[in-house]
């Protein structure tokens, strides 16, 4: 494995060291960054890593000034964040998909969160409107306003994004998020043996979890568009079953089980979280989890 990196002067006072990885994904890309540009009320410090880049955006994001990481193979976002954070300047590490436009002041709502809990112990999520509706309750959807830049209804989704009624939510997790360098390091970001990324998630919490981290929020004000997993979705479907069972292996529990019983995601925010109560809800899921790993 072969990574290069630039690094450019850093000008002003940034406020967040902004990680993306992507994966020849440059129109999306170019969106991303110039919305963050754009709809942000501070500067903040882009860092890009570069899986491969054939489709020119290493050339991009050259002729950009944006410091970056490059891998001429895909590395996977676990390797790609560890190595985008060695160049990160700020106190803040917030990392971002490359396939999300942020809508204005997505970082004053987050930044108004860490200046009020006055800890280093956080862990905060912008909430993210995507076109179609999952089984996660933590976005705001169906709200379409495109699957694609050349398709993007801009216009509408800025007159829009503020109007949709939603709450402060339990257990950040996903991306946009921020945490503070010192727990990053304090944890070792992202671990590699999550390669090339599925479940790293759930993998990341469990370990500020385990480093003592109990505010886990999702900030409703802060709103990011998602295209929805246009880098993901070039994974085979073997990915998303090794990370499952290496999560299972690693917790012994499930990250399901850990977003149920230990983060609550998705439900109003309650404050700070503790540690489960036993229940024969919660008995039942670590007997079935036992189970899973000695059968898996």
């Amino acid at each position: 494995m072969n990574i290069t990196r630039q690094s450019f002067p850093v000008t002003g006072k940034p406020l967040f060291s902004i990680l993306i990885p992507s994966w020849n994904n440059l129109p999306f890309l170019k969106l991303c960054v110039e919305s963050i540009r754009k709809n942000s009320r501070f500067e903040h410090q882009i860092i890009i890593h570069i899986n491969e880049g054939h489709d020119g955006t290493l050339e991009w994001v050259q002729q950009q000034q944006l410091a970056y990481t490059h891998s001429t193979e895909n590395i996977g976002v676990c390797y790609a964040l560890n190595a985008a954070a060695a160049l990160a300047v700020t106190d803040y590490i917030a990392y971002m998909n490359d396939d999300m436009y942020v809508c204005p002041d997505w970082d004053k709502y987050l930044y108004d969160e860490i200046q009020a809990c006055q800890t280093e112990y956080f862990f905060f999520s912008s909430t993210l409107i995507e076109p179609h509706k999952t089984r996660c309750h933590c976005m705001i959807a169906p709200a379409n306003y495109g699957t694609s830049p050349a398709h993007f209804d801009e216009a509408r989704l800025l007159k829009e994004y503020k109007s949709f009624q939603f709450h402060d939510w339990n257990g950040a997790s996903w991306p946009p998020n921020v945490v503070h360098r010192n727990i990053w390091h304090l944890v070792g970001g992202y671990s590699i043996e999550f390669s090339p990324g599925m479940y790293s998630d759930p993998d990341f919490s469990m370990k500020l979890w385990q480093a003592g981290v109990r505010l886990f929020k999702g900030i409703s004000a802060s709103r990011v568009y998602h295209f929805m997993s246009k880098s993901t979705g070039k994974l085979p479907q073997e990915a998303n079953k090794d990370g499952k069972k290496e999560f299972l292996d690693k917790w012994q529990m499930t990250a399901r089980t850990f977003y149920y019983h230990f983060l609550s995601i998705g439900k109003p925010f309650e404050g700070e979280r503790s540690e489960p109560k036993d229940s024969l809800h919660y008995t039942a899921k670590k007997i079935g989890n036992s189970l899973k790993r000695r059968l898996s």
